[in-house]
């Protein structure tokens, strides 16, 4: 499809620096309709005034979807389910947003039968790639529009500009120049004065949570409720996805917890510094995978693990919509099945420490794992255990040179 022949283009918008600069670029550059499309998945205040702020640089409308169920429901407890953690550090809260996110995009072009979908992701970085993989997959036939790869602006510094010449009311400033990208599982902060790694985070960057060194100076206990691997009650009441997450990103903030600055190696092939705020899921992990401690069969739990890396990997580069990654999805829920039970935590100075759990299914028989005298294991047994097991080794022993 040509440049000419698009008469409507669908904008995942934000109203920060980069979207309401494409948007007036967008309705320049095609001389065609722009429907904007705001995806509300938590990010508060930061949807306040969008509604102006898009009529005024030029948007036919404004669509602002409330995604914060279906994102927590959906997207973050599978991932909690799976552990999922991208090269040991990153809990993936971008990551996770972005198909929920073109997911709706996608109905909404069907809905206004736009020709085309755009977003305002670089030609530098991830979403770029997690937002196009998404959208051929479920619309095959979609005019995609990047333009970070397009247009002839070489950086923000040039955005600035063309937003004061032609008056696009934006919040970013030359002395404040990093991007941040915050929704209800975490905020993320990249690029101006953190592109440089030796660079130590300013403390006035950070939303969420407090230094560790300023949290509340007493330790504070939790309890989580789990149903078939999914938080439903925090301290005995029942909370439904969104207010679970909303409250444990508030515990977990007052006590410096999930605060992460990593350098990390992104699907397109550079390295890039990222600092991430997840209080919320940061405690929702540890508590999870000590309930899994007393309900998984070990080799469940193994196999389950082995897949943690790919499982990671696959939502981090954005083949959320991918058949072998709806494989894995369906394998991690049928292991959550009896990962029912509670957990308590002990929240202090940046640390989640769990103290106990317990479960109706539960798998550790304190019989069974006593130093105390028991009726329910021979010791004796271990002896051929362990010499059947050391029988390759013994012949391999015995051909060294």
């Amino acid at each position: 499809m040509s440049e000419k022949q698009i008469k409507k283009i669908v904008l995942a918008y934000s109203g920060g620096l980069d979207t309401s600069v494409m948007l007036h670029w967008l309705k320049q550059h095609y001389g065609c309709e722009v429907v904007c499309y705001c995806a509300n998945v938590g990010q508060g205040e930061e949807l306040e005034g969008l509604q102006a702020k898009a009529t005024q640089t030029g948007a036919s409308r404004l669509y602002v979807e409330d995604l914060r169920d279906e994102f927590v429901r959906e997207y973050v407890w599978t991932a909690v389910k799976a552990n999922a953690v991208y090269e040991g550090v990153y809990l993936l809260g971008t990551s996770l947003a972005r198909p929920v996110i073109a997911k709706r995009q996608i109905e909404i072009a069907r809905r206004e039968r736009a020709d085309a979908v755009a977003h305002g992701a670089t030609g530098k970085g991830n979403d770029q790639v997690r937002f196009e993989l998404s959208y051929y997959a479920l619309e095959p036939d979609i005019k995609v529009i990047a333009p970070w790869r397009e247009w002839d602006f070489k950086g923000r510094s040039e955005l600035l500009a063309y937003a004061n010449e032609h008056n696009i009311p934006v919040t970013a400033t030359q002395e404040k120049p990093y991007s941040t990208d915050r929704n209800l599982m975490h905020v993320s902060y990249e690029g101006g004065v953190l592109e440089n790694p030796w660079c130590e985070p300013p403390e006035e960057i950070f939303q969420l949570t407090r230094a560790p060194q300023n949290a509340k100076p007493e330790p504070q206990y939790v309890e989580l409720g789990f149903e078939r691997g999914q938080a439903v009650a925090l301290n005995g009441e029942s909370l439904g996805p969104v207010a679970m997450l909303e409250k444990l990103n508030l515990l977990g903030g007052e006590h410096g917890i999930g605060r992460v600055d990593m350098v990390e190696n992104r699907f397109v092939g550079m390295k890039s510094r990222g600092v991430y705020e997840t209080p919320g899921v940061t405690i929702l992990q540890a508590a999870h995978r000590a309930l899994e401690s007393i309900t998984l069969d070990r080799e469940v739990m193994h196999l389950r693990d082995s897949l943690g890396v790919r499982f990671a990997e696959s939502v981090y580069y954005g083949f959320w919509f991918s058949p072998e990654f709806q494989l894995m999805r369906k394998l991690i829920e049928e292991t959550q099945r009896r990962v029912t039970g509670e957990v308590r935590l002990k929240l202090y100075r940046g640390n989640t420490t769990v103290v106990g759990r317990r479960s109706p299914h539960s798998l550790y028989s304190e019989k069974m794992a006593t130093f105390e005298a028991d009726s329910v294991y021979n010791q004796r047994d271990a002896e051929g255990f362990i010499k059947l097991n050391a029988l390759r080794l013994r012949l391999r022993g015995l051909h060294n040179d």
